[in-house]
C-alpha cells in the first residue's frame, strides 16, 4: 500500500522535448529569376578597391560634364557651397585679454580678405561635391600684406596619386602613405595636372601630412578616397537633359511640318500623286484646296509635353537628394510651399549643413588657423612659432545664419527670450559672430556712458518691460497664422 502511494505521489517524469531548428531567411538575399540581372553588378570589394583610381576618374569626368551642361545640377552645387560657407567663418577669441582678442580678430579679418578665404572654402565645397574630394596645401605667400604669410592653395584631386603604386602594398593607397596606426604621413601630389598641356608624365612631390588638407565623405569604414556626391544622380542628370531635349524636338517637329496631305486611294485612281516627301510652300493667312481624294492633316506632338513640369519636379528632387537638399532649394522655386512646410524642409537641410560645417572646421579651418595663429603671434611677440602654446587661445567660429522671414517676429521672440532668461546676450551676439563685451562697450561709448552705466540702464529696461495681463507678444499667434494660411490655401484650391 505504501509503495503504491509513493508511486502515485511521485512527480511525473519529464518528457524529452525535441528542439527544432528554425531556419529563417532574408528575401533580399535570395537569387531568383527576377532579381538575378538587377544585382548582377553587386560586389564584395573593399571601400578603396571599389573606389579605384580608374573608377574615381570616370565618375569625376562624368560629374564635371553633367554639372557643366546641366543648369539644375550646376545650381545645386553652387547653392550648396553658398548655404554651407556663406561669407565665411568669423573668428572669436575667448581669452581674458580683451585687447589681444580684438587685435587677433581684426588681423584674422584682414588675412581672410587678403587670401579670399571664404571663396577658397566655397571652391573646396564645390570640388568635394563635384569630384568627391577637396585637396589643399598649406603654403606661404610672401606677397600677402598681413603679418602671417600662410596661404591655403587648393589643387584638384586628380593630382593626388602615387606614380609607383603597386598592388598589394601595405599602408598605401593611391596618393597617400599611412603609418602602422592608420594616420596619414605623406601625400603624393603631382607637380602639374595630368590633364594639362605639358608633355610627359608629371612628377610627384611627397608633402608631409601636416601641410595637406584632404576633405571627403567617408561613406564606408577604411575608405581613404572620395567619390563624387552626385554619383547616385549621374544617370538621372543625363536622362533629365535627354528628356528636355526630346520634348523640344517633338514640339519643333510639330511646328515645322504645318500640314500633311493624306489619301486612302490607290495610286492609279484620282488625282496624280505628288512626289513622296515633297513640300508645298504655304502663304500666311491663305486657305488651301486639297486635291480630289486627299485630306489635309497636321502632325501631332505625341511626346507627353504636358507632363514635363511634373517630371521635372520629381527628377530634380531625386537628383538633389544625395546632397540632402530640399526640392524647393534645388529648383529655386517655393511657390507650392506654405511657410510652415518650407521652414520644416529647411530645418533638415540646415542640420545637414551644420554637420558639414563641423567637418570642414576640423579638416580645413583649424589646421589653417593653427598655422596662421603661430605665425601671427610670432610676428607680434618675436617668440618662435614652435614655442607658442595654442591651447592658451580658446576660440569659436560663427557662421551666417538663415534670416527669419519676418524680422519683427524674430525681434519680438528675442526680446521675450531675453526677458525670461532662456537667451543671453553672449549667445545672441555669438550667433552674429560678434563679442558682446565689445558691442556693449561700443554702444556705451556712443551714448556717452560707462560700461557699467549702460549695463544698468539695459538691465532696468529689460526687466521693466514685463508683459502685462492684457498684452500679447507679436509672435504668439504664429502657429495660428500658419494654420489660417493653410486653411485659406485649401479653400482657394477647392474654389
Amino acid at each position: 500500500m505504501l509503495a503504491w502511494l509513493k508511486r502515485w505521489l511521485a512527480p511525473a517524469p519529464r518528457r524529452a522535448v525535441a528542439h527544432r531548428r528554425v531556419v529563417a531567411r532574408y528575401d533580399a538575399a535570395q537569387t531568383t529569376d527576377e532579381n538575378v540581372r538587377h544585382w548582377a553588378a553587386a560586389d564584395a570589394l573593399s571601400a578603396d578597391a571599389a573606389a579605384s583610381p580608374e573608377i574615381r576618374r570616370i565618375l569625376r569626368q562624368r560629374a564635371r560634364y553633367e554639372l557643366a551642361n546641366g543648369g539644375y545640377a550646376n545650381g545645386m552645387n553652387k547653392q550648396k557651397a553658398n548655404d554651407l560657407i556663406g561669407t565665411g567663418p568669423r573668428l572669436q577669441i575667448l581669452t581674458d585679454d580683451e585687447g589681444q582678442n580684438e587685435r587677433l580678430e581684426a588681423e584674422w579679418r584682414r588675412w581672410s580678405d587678403a587670401t579670399r578665404f571664404a571663396r577658397t572654402l566655397r571652391t573646396a565645397c564645390r570640388a568635394k561635391v563635384r569630384c568627391g574630394e577637396a585637396l589643399g596645401i598649406i603654403a606661404n605667400n610672401p606677397k600677402l600684406p598681413t603679418l602671417a604669410k600662410v596661404h591655403l592653395r587648393l589643387v584638384e584631386c586628380d593630382r593626388l596619386t602615387t606614380p609607383d603604386l603597386r598592388p598589394g602594398q601595405k599602408n598605401r593607397v593611391d596618393g597617400i602613405d599611412f603609418d602602422a596606426d592608420g594616420n596619414p604621413t605623406r601625400y603624393w601630389i603631382l607637380d602639374e595636372h595630368p590633364g594639362g598641356e605639358s608633355f610627359g608624365t608629371p612628377k610627384a612631390t611627397a608633402y608631409p601630412a601636416e601641410f595637406v588638407v584632404h576633405w571627403y565623405d567617408e561613406d564606408r569604414p577604411e575608405q581613404h578616397r572620395g567619390v563624387s556626391e552626385f554619383t547616385p544622380s549621374l544617370a538621372l542628370l543625363a536622362n533629365h537633359r535627354r528628356f528636355l531635349k526630346a520634348t523640344i524636338r517633338a514640339a519643333e517637329t510639330a511646328a515645322e511640318i504645318a500640314a500633311v496631305l493624306q489619301t486612302a486611294q490607290p495610286p492609279e485612281i484620282g488625282e496624280p500623286a505628288p512626289e513622296p516627301l515633297d513640300t508645298i510652300s504655304l502663304e500666311f493667312g491663305s486657305a488651301m484646296i486639297a486635291p480630289d481624294g486627299y485630306t489635309l492633316g497636321q502632325v501631332k506632338a505625341e511626346h507627353p509635353a504636358t507632363t514635363l513640369a511634373e517630371y521635372n519636379e520629381q527628377i530634380v528632387a531625386e537628383e538633389a537628394r544625395p546632397l540632402l537638399m530640399p526640392a524647393n532649394i534645388a529648383t529655386g522655386n517655393s511657390s507650392k510651399y506654405n511657410y510652415a512646410s518650407g521652414r520644416l524642409d529647411n530645418q533638415s537641410y540646415d542640420l545637414s549643413n551644420m554637420i558639414d560645417r563641423d567637418d570642414i572646421r576640423i579638416v580645413i579651418i583649424e589646421p589653417v588657423f593653427a598655422a596662421w595663429l603661430r605665425e601671427t603671434l610670432s610676428e607680434m611677440s618675436g617668440i618662435s612659432p614652435r614655442d607658442i602654446d595654442l591651447g592658451q587661445y580658446p576660440h569659436e567660429w560663427h557662421w551666417d545664419t538663415r534670416s527669419h522671414v519676418d524680422p519683427s517676429k524674430e525681434s519680438a521672440a528675442q526680446d521675450r527670450d531675453l526677458r525670461n532668461g532662456s537667451l543671453t546676450y553672449p549667445t545672441l551676439y555669438a550667433k552674429q559672430g560678434r563679442d558682446w563685451r565689445t558691442e556693449f562697450t561700443k554702444q556705451a561709448d556712443a551714448l556717452g556712458m560707462t560700461l557699467e552705466e549702460y549695463q544698468q540702464a539695459l538691465r532696468g529696461l529689460l526687466f521693466a518691460k514685463a508683459t502685462g495681463p492684457g498684452e500679447q507678444d507679436d509672435d504668439e499667434d504664429e502657429d495660428q497664422e500658419e494654420l489660417d494660411d493653410e486653411s485659406t490655401r485649401s479653400t482657394e484650391e477647392e474654389e
